[in-house]
């Protein structure tokens, strides 16, 4: 009979947030497969709990994962565990969670903390629908290209970012959304918690005068109704054009996007070509 994959989520800071779940959980299994073995240990021992522990970081993912699926072909159970939060959300596991599925493995989830929505609710922005977008690329301009790929989008938008680059990151989005509310959260349920919260250019200012340390989530409104101009959707219209759809095609989508005339904008497409 073969073993159970349990993906277990752990503690983003406080080593109080862990369910009782969690923590049966970890006593019981065979192994514990983790980030890294280092930092688990330290959670692990917090709560007297000792397991054999085997590391999949970094470019081991794809070795060991071969490692644990066997182990969990043989009928053992096994934790999967990230540094913090939940394995597979912008964090490792990917790589041992998809083998486990194609190879009959059952796969079970332990939720727990998670900075996604621990950021949301502290944000102080009404959102309905969010979308997350996770860690945006260290090249700028590749970022910008994102970035601007994004600007119609009207959910929230979710991002996490690095202490290095949170000022670059701030910065380029101010100048593509330009004044839209959001937060930044830094070092959730950890000592030095702390939320910005403002336009993003604001936002941009605050972040000079505190203490960059620490992870980063960034909370941004979505493109809020009336927010762009005729010419930016006739723009919209243009990109879509020039990447094979066909102009009622393109004026159906960006009309509902911009929420303004399908008519009127067919019209002045027609115009400028």
């Amino acid at each position: 009979m073969k073993g159970i994959l349990y993906i277990v989520s752990t503690p983003i800071g406080n080593l109080e947030d862990i369910t009782l779940r969690a923590l049966r959980v970890l006593r019981e299994v065979d192994l514990i497969a983790a980030e890294d073995t280092r930092h688990s240990s330290k959670l692990l021992s917090h709560y007297g709990i000792s397991k054999p522990l085997i590391s999949y970081w970094g470019e081991k993912e794809k070795v060991k994962s071969e490692e644990v699926l066997a182990r969990l072909q043989e009928g053992q159970s096994v934790a999967l565990v990230s540094d913090a939060g939940t394995p597979g959300i912008s964090d490792p596991g990917n790589v041992l969670i998809e083998k486990a599925i194609k190879n009959g493995i059952s796969v079970v989830s332990v939720p727990g903390p998670s900075a996604l929505t621990a950021a949301i609710s502290l944000s102080g922005l009404l959102i309905k629908e969010f979308a997350f977008i996770g860690f945006l690329p260290p090249k700028k301009g590749e970022r910008l290209r994102i970035l601007k790929d994004l600007d119609m989008e009207k959910r929230a938008l979710i991002f996490y970012e690095a202490p290095h680059r949170i000022s670059e990151s701030l910065e380029d989005m101010a100048e593509v959304f330009g004044e839209r509310k959001a937060a930044v959260v830094k070092e959730i349920t950890k000592v030095h918690e702390e939320v910005l919260r403002g336009n993003l250019t604001d936002l941009v200012d605050q972040l000079q005068d505190t203490v960059i340390a620490g992870e980063y989530v960034v909370v941004v409104e979505g493109r809020q109704k009336g927010e762009a101009s005729f010419e930016d959707a006739l723009d919209e219209v243009r990109a879509l054009m020039k990447k094979g759809r066909g102009r009622k095609e393109a004026v159906k989508i960006i009309s509902e996007q911009y929420g303004i005339s399908k008519n009127d904008l067919y019209e002045k497409s027609l115009l400028e070509t």
